[in-house]
C-alpha cells in the first residue's frame, strides 16, 4: 500500500508519451503560442503594451549587472526567462505537466548556456578567465589545493542550476498534492479539519506561484552574473 501511494504520488512528474513518443519538447513549444506576435495593428493592444513593459523591465533588472559586450545575450536571456516563467506558471495549473520539474530538461538548458559563458571567457580574455582559478597572494604550499576547489566549484556551477528549478518545483508540487489529498481524505470524516487544510492550500497556491517566477528569474539571473565573469 505506501509503495502504491509513492507511486500514484511521484506519477505527476512522469513524463507524457503519445505512441511511445516524448511530449516534453511539444509542452515547452506550447508556451510560445502564448506569447503575441508584434504585429502593426496590435501596437494599441493593452495585452501587448503590458508585455513589452514587462518584458523591458526584466531586460533592464537581468542585463544591468553586465557590462555592454554581454548584451548581445539580452534577446537569448530574456527568451530563456520568459520560457521558464510560463512553463513554472502553466504547470501550476490541474491536469498539466510541468516540463521544468524534469532534471534532464534543466541540465539540457543549464550545461550549455553556462558553458557558452566559459568559452565566451577563454576567447576574449583567457588570462582573466583564469586567474580567477588562483586568488592573487595564494601561498605556495596551497595552490594545488585552490586550483582544485576552484575547478570543482565552477564544475558544479550547471549542475547547481538544474537541481535548484528542479527541486524548487517539484517540493512546491508534491506538498500541495499531499494537502489537497488529506483535505479530500478528511471530508468524509472532518468537514472542520477539511476546511481548515484547504484554508492552509490557499496561500501554499500563492506562495507557489512567487516561488515559480522567483525561480525563473534566479535562473536566469545567476546565468547573466556567469556571463558578467567572462565579458
Amino acid at each position: 500500500m505506501t509503495m502504491a501511494t509513492n507511486l500514484n504520488l511521484f506519477d505527476q512528474f512522469l513524463m507524457p508519451k503519445l505512441l511511445g513518443m516524448s511530449l516534453l519538447i511539444p509542452a515547452m513549444l506550447l508556451t510560445t503560442t502564448l506569447i503575441y506576435n508584434p504585429q502593426d495593428r496590435w501596437l494599441s493592444n493593452p495585452s501587448t503594451t503590458l508585455q513589452s513593459w514587462l518584458i523591458a523591465k526584466a531586460t533592464k533588472q537581468i542585463m544591468t549587472p553586465v557590462n555592454k559586450p554581454g548584451h548581445n545575450w539580452a534577446l537569448m536571456l530574456m527568451s530563456l526567462l520568459t520560457m521558464l516563467l510560463l512553463n513554472n506558471l502553466l504547470g501550476l495549473l490541474p491536469y498539466t505537466f510541468t516540463p521544468t520539474t524534469q532534471l534532464s530538461m534543466n541540465m539540457a538548458l543549464a550545461l550549455p548556456l553556462w558553458l557558452a559563458t566559459v568559452l565566451v571567457g577563454l576567447r576574449n580574455k583567457p588570462a582573466s578567465s583564469l586567474a580567477h582559478l588562483l586568488p592573487e597572494g595564494t601561498p605556495t604550499p596551497l595552490i594545488p589545493i585552490l586550483i582544485l576547489i576552484e575547478t570543482i566549484s565552477l564544475l558544479i556551477r550547471p549542475i547547481a542550476l538544474a537541481v535548484r528549478l528542479t527541486a524548487n518545483l517539484t517540493a512546491g508540487h508534491l506538498l500541495m498534492h499531499l494537502i489537497s489529498t488529506t483535505a479530500l481524505n478528511l471530508m468524509t470524516t472532518s468537514t472542520l479539519l477539511a476546511g481548515l487544510t484547504l484554508a492552509i492550500l490557499t496561500p501554499l497556491m500563492l506562495l507557489e506561484i512567487a516561488v515559480a517566477m522567483i525561480q525563473a528569474y534566479v535562473f536566469t539571473l545567476l546565468l547573466s552574473l556567469y556571463l558578467q565573469e567572462n565579458v
